[in-house]
């Protein structure tokens, strides 16, 4: 017997770093049974076969943050930095997708590669540790919202323990989304940049 879907009063945000496991979550949560707003417009490609689970909008947030208006209940993806353009009007609940950053800059580097761009002229490990101060930042800045949760998801175990994670972010998202569903989107061999 089917029970009422839970009634989700809060936006679903997976974010992290560009190239940190942000879409694998998104697949992930949007196999479980939550709406994904997105448009379509970014097409899939090498770099992210099963898409990337992009929607526009949330680059304006700081100066037209409408969108939000229609977005309780659903989940959508916004890279670390737009975090804080997030008014406190609603209610938030993030997953926070974590990567090796030696993985992270790896496939950052493959990526611009395939698409013909070059690095900046920053070092590995320069951005390694530009990269650090960033997300420490914008961790500590989550923490002393109010209007904010936050479930930190490390890239790694979602593609070794994938079922267990699935379950801790039902768990996080107040349950019922389909675990078996969203760890059977973890396709393993797409864990080309390893640490």
């Amino acid at each position: 017997m089917q029970t009422e879907p839970l009634k989700r009063d809060y936006i679903t945000i997976v974010s992290g770093l560009p190239r940190s496991g942000t879409s694998l979550a998104m697949s992930a949560i949007s196999a479980g049974g939550i709406e994904p707003l997105v448009d379509h417009i970014r097409k899939a490609d090498e770099d992210n076969p099963k898409g990337y689970y992009e929607f526009e909008p949330v680059k304006k947030t700081k100066s037209d943050a409408a969108w939000l208006d229609g977005a309780s209940g659903k989940v959508v993806k916004m890279v670390y930095r737009l975090l804080y353009d997030l008014p406190d009007t609603h209610w938030y609940k993030v997953v926070f997708m974590q990567r090796d950053l030696n993985e992270v800059l790896a496939s950052q580097s493959k990526m611009l590669e395939r698409s013909g761009k070059s690095a900046g002229a920053l070092p590995d490990e320069k951005m390694q540790d530009l990269f650090s101060a960033e997300l420490n930042k914008c961790k500590k800045w989550m923490a002393e919202q109010p209007h904010v949760k936050v479930l930190h998801v490390d890239h790694r175990d979602m593609i070794t323990d994938s079922r267990e994670q699935a379950r801790k972010i039902s768990e996080f998202l107040d349950g019922g989304l389909d675990v078996d569903a969203m760890a059977a989107v973890v396709d393993p061999d797409l864990y080309r940049n390893r640490g």
